[in-house]
């Protein structure tokens, strides 16, 4: 199974994924445009969180970062009068030394990511979804902002004007996923934002037609018209569409075969189905590992009940 994850909701899924199947039949195609350099280290907020769950290394109550960090780098460069635009973990930042450090010497991303893993211990194959640079920037009234600026700098609050995805369009799928795409047709979407952890992945030149031939699951990371965490809701709104699990289903409607939505949502059925996509009811509020692994049986059954195009 290939799964598209970006931070805080796939990983939630992933939790329960991984208590139910060999972590080996997982491959984890993950969002880069949030990724930036701080004080001279790459830094992949998304990968990261996959790393840290698989890893069992994350800190749960925050859903990124390392349990039990501590921050004296940080901490001592603010006594010193330097603010990271990140505030960083030690242990985390080792992780980011580590990563930056394959990169100078030459190494794609994509193999960094794969020695990480390697270095964690973990049997998943997780892969960035491209090599190559992307960045989301979002225009405000304040200004245009790279993402970690607008959501940990201005915590989100700044109304959203538009989203700039830049370097989407030259980028090139990674040959790893590429690879990992060949040969295996079963893809969920996991529940994070759709515009700027999903929307990156699949607007990758070429992505979507590939995915078309795929048997695709999509998660809803909003019940009603509120998203479960994030700026999700801002950002589908200045893109047009409605803050609901509809609006999302349409942003994937064409590729989607089915659709889970939260069993408290009062959007109809019937709605999905006009969208050319079968809609399924689920308690997808992940509050535990167990709630997490009774969702992942749900989705991977789904899968069973999709003919492949």
């Amino acid at each position: 199974m290939i799964i598209f994850s970006g931070g805080t909701g796939t990983p939630k899924l992933l939790d329960g994924l991984k208590e139910i199947l060999p972590q080996e039949e997982l491959t984890v195609v993950v969002n880069t445009a949030e990724d930036l350099w701080v004080s001279g280290n790459m830094i992949c907020p998304d990968l990261d969180t996959v790393l840290y769950l698989f890893s069992d290394k994350i800190d749960r109550k925050k859903w990124w970062g390392i349990e039990d960090d501590t921050f004296l780098t940080n901490e001592h460069m603010q006594e010193l009068g330097v603010t990271e635009s990140m505030k960083l973990g030690d242990c985390d930042r080792a992780t980011h030394i580590i990563r930056s450090n394959f990169i100078r010497d030459g190494v794609s991303l994509s193999d960094a990511t794969l020695k990480l893993a390697s270095i964690f211990g973990i049997n998943a194959k997780i892969l960035p979804m491209s090599d190559d640079p992307v960045s989301t920037y979002i225009e405000t009234p304040e200004g245009t902002m790279h993402f970690q600026d607008f959501w940990i700098g201005k915590h989100g609050e700044p109304e959203v004007l538009g989203i700039d995805i830049r370097g989407v369009s030259e980028a090139s799928i990674s040959p790893k996923v590429l690879e990992a795409l060949e040969n295996d047709n079963d893809i969920l979407i996991g529940p994070s934002n759709p515009i700027t952890s999903i929307g990156p992945i699949i607007s990758l030149p070429g992505m979507k037609d590939i995915i078309q031939n795929k048997k695709v699951v999509a998660v809803s990371p909003i019940i009603g018209n509120t998203p479960v965490s994030g700026p999700a809701g801002k950002l589908m709104q200045a893109s047009g569409l409605e803050v609901s699990s509809l609006g999302v289903a349409e942003y994937y409607q064409d590729f989607l075969n089915v659709f889970v939505f939260d069993e408290r949502d009062q959007a109809d059925e019937f709605a999905f189905e006009k969208l050319g996509c079968h809609a399924s009811r689920a308690d997808t509020l992940m509050t535990s590992t167990e709630k997490s692994k009774e969702l992942a049986e749900i989705v991977v059954g789904l899968f069973d009940t999709i003919v492949c195009p």
